[in-house]
């Protein structure tokens, strides 16, 4: 764990000393969940593939509610917060991914990718102003047309049969901004898994353990080919 913009909670995991690609790192922004065990896990598996890898805690020491259980009440808890605390929208949000990158730049990384899964991949996407050279997102939520439109980079998304939040109208619409805007793009549309499948998986099913490895390597593929 260290200390990011100041006082922001991050979780950093460096790539092996030997890697070709010591200065290429992975801005990792994650889900609703923030620093937990299975994000941190795959910070490590970034790191093991030679990316250098940081996770922001985007929702600054907030955790989710115990009671916020169902879609809608998680993106209440999103769009207005609870009381005592602010909202988790760009206001808020936005300062902690620069801070990020700018903690990335600070320890030598000179190439970043992003990855952000549901919550975080909104952010992936309007960061690339920011300095993210390529992006991958899974099953993402909150994403605007307007800053989809505006992507300056390329950006590979993994998405679920399964979704409610991002539908198969919503990925088809998707796939139309991605055209006009010109930039190189990949959607991947990955069957019998559910919202959340490239973080969250039971080992036990083997379709959603294959989904999520293949995510992965759907990240990684892409990283190596953009960042090189």
């Amino acid at each position: 764990m260290v200390k990011i913009g100041g006082n922001f909670d991050a979780y950093l995991a460096e790539a092996p000393n030997s890697t070709a690609r010591k200065a290429h790192g992975v801005l990792y922004l994650p889900d609703v969940r923030r620093l937990w065990q299975n994000s941190k896990l795959m910070a490590d598996a970034f790191a093991a593939s030679g990316y250098t890898t940081l996770i922001p805690d985007l929702f600054d020491g907030d955790s989710l509610p115990p009671d916020r259980t169902s879609e809608t009440t998680i993106i209440d808890w999103i769009l207005h917060g609870v009381p005592g605390k602010h909202a988790h929208i760009a206001e808020y949000v936005d300062p902690i991914v620069v801070a990020g990158i700018e903690a990335m730049r600070d320890i030598g990384i000179v190439k970043i990718a992003a990855v952000g899964y549901c919550f975080g991949a909104k952010y992936v996407v309007r960061h690339y102003k920011s300095g993210i050279e390529a992006g991958f997102i899974a099953h993402p939520s909150l994403v605007e047309d307007q800053e989809l439109q505006a992507i300056t980079g390329p950006l590979s998304i993994a998405a679920a049969e399964i979704d409610n939040i991002f539908p198969a109208e919503m990925r088809h619409k998707s796939e139309e901004i991605l055209v006009k805007t010109g930039q190189r793009y990949q959607i991947n549309l990955y069957g019998g898994v559910e919202h959340g499948f490239a973080v969250r998986r039971n080992m036990d099913v083997a379709v959603e353990r294959f989904a999520r490895d293949q995510a992965f390597r759907q990240a990684v593929t892409w990283f190596d080919e953009w960042l090189s």
